[in-house]
């Protein structure tokens, strides 16, 4: 069972993602903020990140960034959510290396395809040797 990581300040959004992966299947782990989700990824290792625009202490972008500057962690698959709409924001979300975007709200059917469509890519940690 593939593990997400839902990172979001937003706790009843937290807890509706939850049970709907919980529901179909995935084990959960959440983060209440980007610092928080940050250690977390570093830790649990999960097969997938939800991750929030939004947030406080270290905000979606700067945690997308640095996890996908890191070797060990680039091969995890990052899903943005956000409540921003404009253009600007998905550009931002593809140059800091988000695999994908949704907007909220989001109706579940489409998180789950997501979900599944970035989990179904092949992927492999690979090692840089300096």
């Amino acid at each position: 069972m593939p593990t997400v990581l839902v990172v979001d300040d937003e706790p009843q959004l937290v807890e509706l993602v939850q049970l709907r992966l919980e529901d179909s299947g995935y084990r959960v782990i959440t983060a209440p903020d980007g610092s928080a989700g940050l250690r977390k990824a570093q830790t649990e290792q999960p097969d997938v990140i939800i991750l929030d625009v939004m947030m406080p202490y270290l905000n979606g972008y700067e945690v997308c960034q640095l996890l996908k500057q890191d070797a060990q962690y680039r091969h995890i698959p990052i899903i943005m959510f956000t409540a921003k709409t404009q253009a600007k924001d998905e550009q931002m979300a593809c140059e800091c290396g988000a695999d994908a975007y949704l907007r909220k709200p989001f109706q579940p059917e489409e998180m789950l395809a997501t979900l599944r469509a970035v989990l179904s890519q092949p992927r492999t940690p690979k090692e840089v040797k300096e």
